[in-house]
């Protein structure tokens, strides 16, 4: 019979026994160690997971305390907003496999952007937003102020007044982080929808392209944020697909280590989920050893690969732990009874 109060957590301890669903397992429970000791949690989220309405589980996360940190692309930063915004005028294709160009050029026409099986519609996201960001631009020009790129979406997304709200307020990521003011990098943000846009303006000389700090300048907010997030217990890496929002922060241990020449605690976990393989020069798919001849990880350091869909695999971990994170006593009863 499944426990009423952690049906979840329950669950997964009781039926992921073996292969990617073993690895599930012993990460959500590795995971749930490192934060019950105290210790923190950065991650870094590739893909389209905003878009795939991952915030339905990450916001929560982030209100428990289960996350601490963020680096994330500049769509994902961008679609969250989109996805609390314009969720009506979203439109899912879920025979998308069997399209034609015809069938692509028609969504087209309809001012929607598809991502995989969903879309984002034109006018109602990119262009609503638009409306409220660029004279946030062309103010911070002409006051000569500088700030990181996601700073400005924190400060939009809580200036946005609740009636304009489509989608559900706690389900948004974006906002739950904005509130908690955790510490984030965009790595490449010029690689996204608002960067273009942004691009565009600075080219026809209506915005300074110094208004938003650069990559090099989130790696030196990055290095002091790490030191405090590593104290005690340290920081773990939770790393959805691959690509530059995950290699871009994983580095700041090496660096501190090497240019900085200080010393530095090591990540003390790390968890990939990514259904890329393994193939040559690959980083979606390299293995997490690869990472220890570059300083990042450890011989000791906890690691964990989850070959699988990230949307299937992170609402179950996260909600296992929001479990977990309500009744600590009973998620911990729970794990010894199902402890092999």
């Amino acid at each position: 019979m499944t426990n009423q109060n952690m049906p979840i957590l329950e669950f997964v301890l009781k039926n992921y026994k073996n292969f990617n669903s073993r690895a599930t397992r012993d990460a959500t429970l590795s995971y749930w160690r490192h934060i019950e000791g105290g210790g923190k949690m950065f991650w870094a989220v590739a893909g389209a997971m905003s878009s795939a309405q991952m915030g339905i589980t990450m916001a929560p996360a982030i209100r428990a305390g289960l996350i601490h940190g963020l680096s994330v692309t500049g769509a994902n930063l961008e679609e969250s907003l989109f996805r609390l915004v314009a969720h009506h005028g979203y439109k899912d294709f879920p025979e998308y496999r069997y399209f034609t160009k015809d069938d692509d050029t028609k969504i087209l026409e309809q001012r929607m952007r598809r991502v995989t099986d969903t879309s984002i519609p034109e006018d109602e996201a990119f262009r609503a937003v638009e409306k409220y960001i660029v004279p946030m631009w062309t103010q911070a020009t002409a006051s000569k102020s500088r700030h990181f790129w996601h700073e400005y979406f924190y400060e939009l997304i809580q200036k946005i007044e609740p009636k304009l709200y489509e989608g559900n307020p706690d389900e948004c990521w974006l906002l739950a982080a904005a509130r908690a003011q955790l510490p984030m990098v965009v790595p490449g943000c010029e690689d996204s929808t608002f960067g273009n846009i942004f691009a565009s303006h600075v080219k026809t000389n209506e915005c300074s392209a110094s208004i938003v700090k650069s990559g090099i300048e989130y790696m030196g907010a990055l290095y002091d944020q790490y030191r405090e997030l590593s104290t005690g217990k340290g920081v773990g890496f939770f790393q959805i697909g691959g690509g530059i929002a995950g290699d871009f922060p994983i580095c700041v241990v090496p660096s501190i280590k090497y240019d900085l020449g200080e010393p530095v605690k090591p990540w003390s976990y790390f968890c990939q989920i990514s259904d890329s393989t393994t193939s040559y020069g690959s980083y979606s798919g390299a293995t997490p050893n690869e990472k220890i001849t570059w300083d990042k990880l450890t011989r000791d350091t906890p690691m964990f690969v989850i070959e699988s869909d990230a949307t299937i695999v992170v609402p179950l971990m996260l909600s296992a732990l929001i479990e977990a994170k309500q009744n600590p006593t009973a998620a911990n009863a729970l794990i010894a009874k199902y402890a092999v």
